[in-house]
């Protein structure tokens, strides 16, 4: 098929990107004839909570050639973008969702492509973590215009039916993220973090934001022993400042390592590599693109029952599921966690791995695509 994706794309940055340049990758290993379409303005600068948009020369992320077009606050853009698809000719048009405030920009792009062929959306979330005024008009205008959707849990397939009842959709977990580099040694990942080698080490990962909950595991780890230490590795949207009080006063808070900034690709698989379980004490959730990263490095996950979180956090076998965001529970699971035989989780997430390639999604992908009238 000829397969045009709208999505971030090198040269911006985050797990939209990298999503977008795994899937242009597996479609075009298929033997796809794949184009990508991307933004010349993701966010005005001054709706951006981070510090930048755009990788910095020393990131090695995936390279993905695309047509930077897009404007999200340009009207004209969305034609300009439309025109420059339709020219390409495409079977499908694949778009992603994760943000309602991409809805009235990218949903015009997919009104005006639909007219030429089947257009399809990636739905990352439905219903977002941090409400806005304007999340059901523009979601709503957004999903309007497609032919057909995938979701990665269920929890985002039941919010896509709050929408609509009778377009098709496909429920596909979130493909392993394999591009980050091979597992490390254990030990010689925390002597480059510089942290201690012999201590039972847990990891919170990835954009810091209020609804992930990183308060509660600071406070559950202040009820730990010395006997543990905790990696914060991800860049603060807003300010770090009620995070670092809370550390401040922790008991352990000499066993806490902090990496607030945003980590480069080639520097994800030491964090990883170094982590006996990667917790994720999310208030919120649908899926998490953590959760990817981990499994692909056999790391258990320790997580609360949010969205569609216990799909691949099975109590038991790839971690532990908590019932909510609480400090006392997420304490207990993790003492109970640390109490269990580790390689029993291991096992369990190796024989997950088989079924999450990104190849495989991409052939359930395509099977459905062929499938929409």
């Amino acid at each position: 098929m000829r397969i045009a994706i709208l999505s971030t794309f090198y040269p911006l940055r985050g797990g939209i990107a990298q999503y977008g340049g795994a899937l242009y990758n597996a479609l075009e290993a298929e033997g796809h004839q794949v184009k990508a379409f991307t933004f010349s303005r993701q966010y005005p600068d001054f709706l951006f909570p981070g510090k930048s948009q755009y990788v910095t020369e020393s990131d090695t992320t995936d390279v993905i050639e695309s047509e930077e077009l897009l404007d999200s606050i340009n009207p004209l853009s969305y034609i300009s973008t439309a025109n420059a698809i339709k020219k390409f000719a495409p079977d499908v048009l694949i778009t992603q969702f994760w943000m309602s405030f991409f809805g009235p920009s990218c949903g015009t792009v997919a009104k005006l492509v639909g007219q030429q062929c089947k257009v399809i959306s990636i739905l990352h979330n439905v219903i977002p973590h941090e409400g806005r005024f304007f999340d059901k008009p523009f979601t709503k205008y957004f999903l309007n215009q497609h032919h057909g959707f995938v979701t990665m849990s269920s929890a985002v397939e039941k919010d896509l039916r709050k929408y609509t009842t009778t377009l098709p959709s496909l429920e596909r977990p979130h493909p392993l993220y394999d591009h980050f580099g091979e597992i490390e040694d254990k030990v010689a990942a925390r002597k480059k973090l510089g942290i201690v080698t012999n201590k039972k080490t847990l990891l919170f990962f990835g954009f810091i934001r209020e609804y992930k909950g990183l308060d509660l595991l600071i406070k559950a780890f202040d009820l730990l022993d010395d006997s543990y230490q905790l990696i914060i590795a991800g860049e603060v949207y807003g300010s770090f400042d009620e995070y670092q009080a809370l550390i401040d006063e922790n008991q352990n808070k000499e066993n806490i390592f902090i990496f607030n900034q945003y980590i480069a690709d080639q520097e994800v698989g030491q964090y990883f590599s170094a982590a006996d379980v990667c917790v994720l004490p999310y208030r919120s959730a649908t899926q998490s693109g953590v959760t990817a990263v981990a499994l692909h490095y056999e790391v258990p996950l320790i997580a609360t029952d949010v969205g569609g979180l216990k799909e691949l956090v099975v109590s038991g076998q790839t971690g532990e599921i908590v019932s909510k965001a609480d400090v006392d529970l997420l304490h207990q699971t993790l003492l109970h966690f640390f109490n269990n035989d580790l390689n029993v989780y291991h096992e369990h997430i190796r024989a997950l791995k088989k079924d999450m390639s990104w190849s495989s999604f991409a052939k359930y992908l395509t099977e459905f695509i062929r499938s929409i009238n």
